[in-house]
């Protein structure tokens, strides 16, 4: 009986070992952390809350460089849904613009989307302060994992976050106005506003 326990015991040690992928153990088969999972959910709907509020503004002073950005917006939703899909987590995001799951973000819109629409200075300044703000949070998202899958792609919105704070910074510039970081130190800004646009590999 033991001998028929201990082989029992090898072969599902083997099996939880390997699968039909030549041995590759895919990021499915592991568990996130709650705080993991949390910081995924969020970072969907800040993601979308950039698009639709970059969304909001083109469609009410048609500057191409909100429709433009706000396309790399959605790029960068399909990069964090494509981890809630890996990990079987359900999506927060709700198709309809403007609508949010996350109450806090849902709040965060209608107030960006109040200052974007007293002028187009302010609806830079806004968008500088999304960009501002992802940064703040993606870091704190990466401190709180060790698995390579969500850091690249924590990296690589990082990337792209700066460069589009780069551009919003520079067309604050051309109509005489100044930003000054909220979220993310002011070192940081200043390395970010000293350096060359980024390659994010999206």
């Amino acid at each position: 009986m033991k001998k028929l326990m201990l082989l029992v015991l090898v072969f599902l040690t083997v099996s939880s070992c390997s699968n039909n992928d030549n041995d590759v153990i895919t990021p499915s088969t592991s568990i996130l952390s709650q705080e993991e999972i949390d910081d995924l959910l969020f970072l969907r709907e800040e993601e979308k809350l950039a698009r639709d509020v970059y969304l909001f503004s083109y469609d009410k002073y048609g500057e191409m460089i909100f429709n433009s950005i706000s396309q790399s917006e959605q790029q960068h939703m399909n990069s964090v849904l494509t981890l809630l899909n890996t990990y079987e987590i359900s999506d927060p995001a709700s198709t309809e613009r403007g609508v949010f799951t996350n109450q806090t973000l849902q709040n965060l819109y209608n107030d960006l989307t109040t200052q974007s629409k007293i002028s187009l200075v302010e609806a830079l300044k806004v968008g500088a302060t999304i960009e501002d703000l992802d940064l703040n949070d993606i870091h704190e998202d990466k401190s709180n994992t060790t698995r390579e899958d969500l850091i690249n792609v924590y990296e690589k919105l990082s990337c792209g976050s700066r460069n589009h704070l780069r551009i919003y910074i520079d067309q604050l510039l051309l109509n005489g106005e100044n930003y000054l970081p909220q979220y993310i130190s002011l070192t940081e800004f200043t390395e970010i506003m000293n350096s060359d646009s980024e390659i994010c590999g999206f």
